[in-house]
């Protein structure tokens, strides 16, 4: 009785360990959130994994980042990026679930995962914070941070914050650095060709950065331009 009375305890010790350090990580990201609710990231988590990577060829290497207010980025952009990633962005609560059930069913049918179903807030949370890596731990953590970002920000603060730091090439992140990457002008000035192909290169960016002339990447884009009009942008 007293070994099983002494494994009791040590289980109960380490369940409240346990879930005493999930609490002090999920605040950690809760207060983050919170903060950018008003205030702009000067980076991002996936945004220094990118830099340690590039730091390995190059010391010296920079990324390409620059922030622009919601306001200062084309409509065009806005109405692109929903069209190509996320249509229920307004009507959803984080999550597309008849999005996800296809993407299950199309990685079942390849017997690979080959797509994500992932809505933009489920890919802000894992820009922000997260690595690229697929284990059911960083899935169930992208989640959870997930609901966060849909409880304390509205849609266009979502938007805002996707525009401005997601991966756009190598070393580009952000709407912004994208544009005069690709186009020499700014978010502002891109035109609905451009902001359909800037949406087409989401998926694989740095490949379509090194391989700008794809046909598939025209194609796509073309497909995105004519699904614009249907966006509904915050």
């Amino acid at each position: 009785m007293r070994a099983v009375a002494w494994l009791w305890k040590a289980f109960c010790y380490t369940l409240g360990v346990a879930v005493m350090v999930f609490a002090v990580v999920q605040g950690w990201f809760f207060m983050h959130i919170l903060y950018w609710k008003h205030w702009n990231p000067e980076s991002t988590s996936f945004m220094e994994t990118r830099l340690l990577q590039l730091r390995e060829r190059d010391p010296k290497a920079q990324l390409q980042y620059r922030w622009v207010d919601y306001a200062k980025i084309s409509m065009q952009a806005k109405r692109a990026i929903i069209a190509a990633e996320d249509m229920k962005f307004i009507d959803h609560e984080g999550f597309d679930w008849d999005g996800i059930q296809r993407a299950m069913e199309k990685n079942q049918k390849k017997g690979k995962p080959v797509a994500g179903g992932s809505t933009i807030t489920q890919q802000l949370a894992k820009n922000l914070f997260l690595s690229g890596e697929r284990s059911y731990w960083r899935k169930g953590q992208e989640a959870i941070i997930t609901l966060m970002l849909e409880a304390l920000l509205d849609k266009r603060r979502i938007l805002e914050l996707y525009l401005n730091v997601v991966e756009w090439g190598v070393g580009v992140f952000g709407v912004e650095a994208a544009s005069r990457h690709y186009y020499g002008t700014s978010a502002a000035g891109l035109g609905p060709e451009q902001a359909a192909r800037l949406a087409a290169m989401l998926p694989r960016p740095q490949f379509y950065d090194r391989n700008r002339g794809s046909a598939y990447l025209a194609g796509y884009a073309e497909r995105i331009l004519g699904r614009m009009g249907d966006s509904q942008v915050p």
